[in-house]
């Protein structure tokens, strides 16, 4: 199982930007699909990005709520996918976790085939 860890969450005012971080410590994570979730209190965890392999076009996809706004990729020198958040609203307050998917299976719609995940990060967008 690959141990993921996340940072980058905190404080942020409407409109602002904040950069997350996924990193693996002993995993190539260019190996895996890795995918953005999130979890506000009280609602279901929900997807919110994905990017594929390097090998596998390194395909980025959003959930509708964050086109235009969020923007994935990756750094496999530092072995290192990052979520830049521009335009933040208070809607985006969540507890954010990256995931790991071995099968390519993985879709933002079903947590099924998310095999590894971080411990979270909270993102808080108010005034």
């Amino acid at each position: 199982q690959v141990q993921l860890v996340e940072s980058g969450g905190g404080l942020v005012q409407p409109g602002g930007s904040l950069r997350l971080s996924c990193t693996a410590s002993r995993f190539t994570l260019d190996y895996y699909v890795i995918g953005w979730f999130r979890q506000a209190p009280g609602k279901e965890r929900e997807g919110v990005s994905g990017i594929s392999s390097s090998r596998s076009g390194g395909l980025q996809y959003y959930a509708d709520s964050v086109k235009g706004r969020f923007t994935i990729s990756r750094d496999n020198a530092k072995n290192t996918v990052y979520l830049q958040m521009n335009s933040l609203k208070p809607e985006d307050t969540a507890v954010y976790y990256c995931a790991a998917d071995q099968t390519g299976r993985g879709r933002l719609q079903s947590l099924q085939f998310w095999g590894s995940w971080g411990q979270g990060t909270q993102v808080t967008v108010s005034s």
